[in-house]
């Protein structure tokens, strides 16, 4: 397998999908900030100084699954049809379970949206309570999800 986003001569370039076919795409990551019960009872009961910070951190992913292409240099601008972020508090771990979905209808899929939805969110977590707690850890993001177009679906195990 060769990789798309170099040419022959070895030069990064921009893959050319102008003769794919249009189809219906989707695809959904997932995250996590790990952090002191402490510091998850104070998202739970909204005492962070800096305010809400789910609903912040949710308009955060949303906007950079939206600016991704100016983000990651080889990426295609697309014509997202939807973006949707679920923020889950999780007392186990302790911290915050973040999952991003993000579809459109084009001609290239939006893995990186998704992945750079949830990065983003999972930072402005991290912004927003750090001076409360610096030791707080960002893990696993990762795809769980690609599905449409030409390569197979892929669910992660």
């Amino acid at each position: 397998m060769s990789l798309t986003h170099f040419d022959k001569s070895g030069h990064a370039h921009m893959v050319d999908v102008s003769e794919k076919p249009v189809t219906a795409r989707i695809a959904i990551a997932r995250g996590s900030v790990i952090m002191k019960g402490e510091t998850l009872t104070m998202i739970s009961e909204r005492r962070a100084k800096k305010g809400d910070v789910l609903a912040v951190a949710r308009l955060a992913g949303i906007m950079a699954a939206k600016k991704t292409a100016d983000l990651i240099p080889l990426c295609h601008p697309l014509p997202i049809t939807k973006i949707a972020l679920d923020l889950t508090p999780d007392p186990a771990l302790p911290g915050i379970v973040i999952e991003a979905t993000v579809k459109t209808t084009g001609q290239t899929g939006v893995e990186m949206e998704a992945l750079t939805a949830v990065s983003v969110a999972c930072l402005t977590i991290y912004d927003m309570l750090k001076a409360v707690e610096k030791s707080m850890r960002i893990n696993d993001i990762r795809l769980i999800l690609k599905d449409g177009g030409k390569s197979d679906r892929y669910e992660a195990k």
